[in-house]
């Protein structure tokens, strides 16, 4: 059971992830995104300091710097993603981002000399098509949005393969932690800075604010940093990349959005990306040596 540990813990993620896209559309008509993502951290760092208070006394000078670097990562991924999507379209913002998923390979092998494992590459490329297939719409050139959207992926890579890296040494629930209250910090500046210090009340938009705090900040980032202690990098890219998948499974439940022939091909895609790099085939070759003798 604790080989698949970190799978499952992911999966529950992506499924948390996805549910928030929904969330995610209801409090944008309430806050700022800015406000949305002050709030979210804020959320999550005082419900966790308040669970794990007693583990607080136990944080280290490595874990403050490593949990540092992820808060970082964390917050400027989420900002470049917001300001990207108000110039480009929801789609197009989706599929770029969800490009982190083949990035997260070749940072290992770019910085680290990490020999790069083809079935996990073919699975992240595979993932990448289905998340193409399930949300773009096609529409010509590229701007600033997209642009930004990209070095949001490069920057949700670098969170995905340094949670791996540095969960390895550290305690995952203080990791978890500083990273939300270095994101939290830097969400309050950019609103003070912004002026948008003035925050609606109203229980239509704090509801949903409170999900995605609770939800798909909360748990959702200390399952993500758990899960990752046993699974690699790249794999773990993948099983959150079916976020997309879960996102469009919710807003046809929730939001009646009508069920495509696209949105059923895309989702068979990722799939098939999680059985490549969980599986490798090795099944299949099971079977032909099991012919063989």
């Amino acid at each position: 059971m604790k080989k698949y540990m970190g799978e499952i813990g992911l999966m529950i993620t992506a499924i948390i992830w996805g549910s928030g896209f929904v969330a995610s559309a209801v409090s944008l008509e309430h806050y700022t995104p800015y406000q949305i993502l002050a709030g979210r951290f804020l959320i999550g760092t005082l419900i966790l300091c308040l669970v794990f208070y007693k583990k607080l006394r136990y944080i280290k000078k490595s874990t403050l710097f490593k949990g540092t670097v992820l808060g970082l990562f964390l917050y400027i991924a989420f900002a470049l993603q917001t300001v990207g999507l108000q110039y480009t379209t929801p789609s197009k913002n989706a599929f770029l981002t969800a490009v982190n998923v083949v990035i997260v390979p070749f940072i290992g092998f770019l910085l680290y000399k990490r020999k790069i494992d083809l079935f996990e590459l073919g699975g992240a490329i595979l993932a990448l098509v289905g998340i193409a297939v399930l949300s773009l719409k096609l529409s010509t050139g590229i701007n600033i949005g997209d642009l930004l959207t990209l070095c949001c992926a490069v920057g949700f890579a670098f969170h995905i393969f340094y949670t791996a890296k540095f969960v390895k040494d550290e305690d995952a629930v203080l990791l978890t932690i500083i990273q939300m209250v270095i994101a939290a910090v830097i969400g309050w500046i950019v609103v003070g800075f912004k002026g948008e210090t003035s925050f609606s009340l109203e229980s239509e938009g704090l509801l949903p604010l409170l999900y995605l705090g609770i939800f798909s900040t909360t748990i959702a980032y200390l399952l993500q940093t758990v899960a990752q202690k046993f699974i690699t990098e790249t794999k773990a890219a993948i099983i959150l990349s079916t976020e997309s998948f879960w996102g469009t499974a919710f807003s046809v439940v929730i939001l009646s959005e009508v069920l495509t022939t696209k949105m059923i091909i895309g989702a068979i895609l990722i799939l098939g990306a999680i059985l490549l790099s969980e599986t490798k085939f090795s099944f299949i070759k099971k079977k032909e040596i099991e012919e063989i003798t």
